[in-house]
């Protein structure tokens, strides 16, 4: 499941790694996009679920869970649209999603974080009891279970997905663990989170306002934070 906004130079060669290196069915949800990101999605092979408005990366996120839910699928994969994760690094996520037994594997690259990166999650992870490495990688696979949590209308609205989803998993009793996964450089676009200092201060302010709003500190359950590892 890719969701994707505005991604017509990337879209069609990740949909075409994905089916060559899986062979499974691959959903794009082009969150109302102004280029030819569903043509492109469609020439090489994917299904297109078009959203008639913006929903933002969460929102085209639950629609593509609910859309795999609803059709009977046991687990969805999700990546990012932009080309940064190499088709030949998937495997990997079902491997650990088998020797783990967790219902959530996030595929990591630690040593792609730069420093705003890593004062960032240093700060998240204390906020949150979360001990995770990376909480924006757009490369995660959901178990059955974890698909029915994010389907639910609780997971919906979630403005800011990276940390708000985490935490609902991870309060569920959800399992969440991390494998290391290489990535490549960004080729086009920007990070939509570290495109500035001052997109950074926005996203941190309104993070630490939904942390704030969620957190419950008397049973709050700490998600898996290491690969191989859980708390």
């Amino acid at each position: 499941m890719i969701p994707a906004r505005d991604e017509v130079a990337t879209v069609g060669s990740v949909v075409a790694g994905v089916s060559r290196t899986l062979g499974c069915r691959v959903l794009v949800v082009d969150d109302a996009s102004t280029d030819g990101t569903s043509v492109a999605a469609r020439a090489a092979g994917a299904e297109v679920l078009m959203l008639p408005i913006g929903l933002g990366a969460w929102g085209a996120s639950q629609a593509g869970i609910r859309f795999a839910a609803r059709n009977g699928f046991k687990a969805v994969l999700s990546l990012d649209a932009d080309g940064q994760h190499p088709a030949e690094s998937l495997p990997l996520l079902f491997d650990e999603l088998a020797r783990s037994g967790a219902n959530v594997v996030i595929g990591t690259c630690i040593e792609r974080l730069s420093l705003p990166k890593r004062l960032a999650w240093q700060y998240l992870r204390l906020l949150t009891g979360l001990r995770l490495r990376d909480f924006t990688s757009g490369l995660r696979l959901y178990d059955e279970t974890a698909m029915k949590t994010l389907a639910a209308p609780e997971a919906s609205l979630l403005d800011y997905q990276d940390v708000g989803v985490l935490m609902l998993l991870a309060g569920k009793g959800i399992r969440i663990v991390e494998t290391p996964t290489p990535m490549r450089e960004r080729t086009d676009g920007h990070s939509r989170v570290f495109a500035s200092w001052a997109v950074v201060a926005r996203y941190m302010f309104n993070t630490t306002i939904l942390c704030i709003s969620r957190l419950d500190l008397g049973s709050r359950r700490p998600a898996v934070a290491t690969h191989g590892t859980e708390r």
